[in-house]
């Protein structure tokens, strides 16, 4: 092994390592969604099939390979820890992701490879990346597909034929881990398609094929088991919310304004003019990839083809949506910052360019470093970023598990939620899913009246929904009742208020109801 190499292999340990510690600090702190795929994976391992609820064939899961492989693990280790399952899951691929993004870096920029440096230290840490691996998201793993394709398709030294299969499996378990993964294999796939034919009158069927072979047995199962291999969540969202125009561009710009966190150290301001410097740098990479390593343009184009798609659609944009892009418009940023400084790297000004540019990467790490906090206000009272918020969570957890231990919930009982994720998973009742992710014939109460959604509030629960269904309980925030049930005498005549946690946040509360 050369010095080059050896010292290459300490830095990418590093790097892992970094990623993993700082995942494992935090602990989990799981996202409501998150618990939905754990009770599948809890029904599959535990003989009821690939359920949410027993019995009922609906796909509501939108990772089907992160709810079988969480299955897996707990079969193979005997227990039921999903939480930390996926927590494990994530932090090994948070690491593949950082050690891919320094070596995609380092092919990209070349003698400035210290840059690489930087950027794969900048993912291990991000608040944003470790937010949703300690929320016992499928999210990272989604992130790690597309970049060992890339990685791949870029750089990786083996022979033609091999990458391509490569790159088929990764878009194809891509695909099986995040549907909307296809914003990122359609530009792949369509540049591979066009640089094979134009160079050698070819197509690159053998990308086309292993990626068709990963997907062929879920396609056969899911559309035997559950009647269709798309998600049912993927249309039942889209009804169920109450989103005024434009709303996805209000939540991603944000985002694609504040990669490295700018705005918890220096506010607005600040985050607008980073916004327009991150923006510019991106089409400097742009041209730069273009001239020296072209097959890097789909990963660099898709921040924003995924940006458009989701303002095209405008759906309701939760906070891991968010994540997917951030590792392409960091090596975007840092391409395009090399892209910048060439003129003063090859002149006498060389030290004053490289010292730019290091302080650029402090700069970002010490933003990054500050969108933690040492003592979060709930949870574990370990290290976390500051955006891991999961107090809704808690509290649907201890109102799920106040149902099955206080109030002897049980597989027969019927408990209506509109989220459905930490109750249904704790309470182990039956639920009837307000949104109608695992019960799609619910969606036929959607859309709401505009009239039952309270001011402030995305979504509502309808009140023919409960009458029709009659569920024995119901959880749900005020705000989702405000204007709708809370007001009819027929409701405060079936169901009485057990139960009501406080909160700041969608209404004054958590509320449990029971019917009379």
């Amino acid at each position: 092994m050369t010095a080059r190499l050896s010292r290459q292999t300490a830095v990418l340990f590093v790097l892992m390592l970094v990623a993993v510690c700082a995942r494992v600090l935090p602990g989990t702190r799981t996202i409501d969604d998150a618990f939905i795929t754990f009770r599948y994976s809890r029904n599959l391992v535990e003989g009821q099939g690939f359920v949410y609820n027993p019995g009922a064939h609906t796909l509501g899961t939108t990772t089907p390979l992160f709810a079988l492989t969480m299955a897996a693990i707990s079969a193979a280790a005997g227990g039921q820890d999903f939480q930390w399952y996926a927590l494990a899951v994530s932090a090994l691929a948070d690491a593949g992701t950082a050690a891919l993004l320094y070596l995609l870096a380092r092919r990209l920029i070349g003698s400035g490879g210290w840059l690489a440096i930087f950027l794969a230290a900048l993912w291990a840490i991000s608040p944003m990346s470790v937010t949703f691996a300690i929320g016992g998201m499928e999210t990272s793993l989604a992130i790690f597909w597309m970049a060992a394709a890339t990685w791949a398709y870029v750089g990786a030294p083996s022979p033609h034929h091999w990458r391509e299969i490569f790159i088929g499996v990764c878009a194809g378990l891509a695909l099986l881990t995040r549907i909307d993964a296809v914003l990122w294999i359609g530009p792949l796939f369509v540049y591979q398609l066009g640089e094979d034919w134009l160079t050698r009158r070819r197509i690159p069927w053998r990308t086309w094929l292993a990626c068709g072979l990963v997907l062929l047995p879920w396609v056969i199962f899911s559309s035997a088991y559950f009647g269709s291999p798309i998600p049912n969540s993927v249309t039942a969202k889209r009804y169920a919310y109450e989103l005024p125009p434009l709303s996805a561009l209000r939540q991603l710009l944000p985002t694609y304004s504040n990669v490295f966190f700018v705005f918890d150290s220096f506010g607005s301001v600040a985050t607008m003019i980073s916004g327009v410097v991150y923006l510019a740098l991106s089409l400097f990479a742009l041209l730069y990839a273009l001239r020296r390593v072209p097959r890097v343009l789909p990963f660099l184009v898709y921040p924003w083809l995924y940006l458009g798609f989701f303002v095209a659609l405008n759906p309701l944009v939760f906070r891991w949506y968010m994540a997917p892009p951030l590792p392409a418009l960091m090596v975007g940023i840092f391409v395009g910052l090399w892209a910048v400084a060439q003129p003063l790297v090859r002149s006498s000004a060389r030290r004053f360019a490289y010292g730019l540019m290091g302080l650029f990467g402090l700069l970002c790490l010490f933003t990054s470093v500050n969108g933690w906090t040492l003592h979060p206000d709930h949870g574990l009272d370990r290290p976390a970023p500051r955006m891991a918020w999961h107090q809704i969570e808690l509290l649907y957890e201890q109102m799920g598990r106040h149902l099955r231990d206080d109030l002897g919930a049980t597989a027969e009982t019927r408990v209506a939620s509109g989220d459905i994720g930490a109750v249904g998973y704790f309470s182990w009742a039956t639920i009837v899913d307000a949104v109608g992710l695992v019960t799609p014939e619910l969606t036929a109460y959607y859309p709401v009246d505009p009239s039952l959604v309270a001011e402030g509030q995305n979504y509502a629960i309808p009140p023919q929904l409960i009458y029709d269904t009659q569920p024995d309980y119901l959880v749900t925030m005020e705000g989702f009742v405000r204007e709708g049930l809370a007001r009819e005498a027929r409701f405060q005549d079936d169901y009485e208020l057990l139960l009501e946690y406080p909160t700041d946040f969608y209404g004054t509360g958590m509320q449990l109801y029971r019917r009379r």
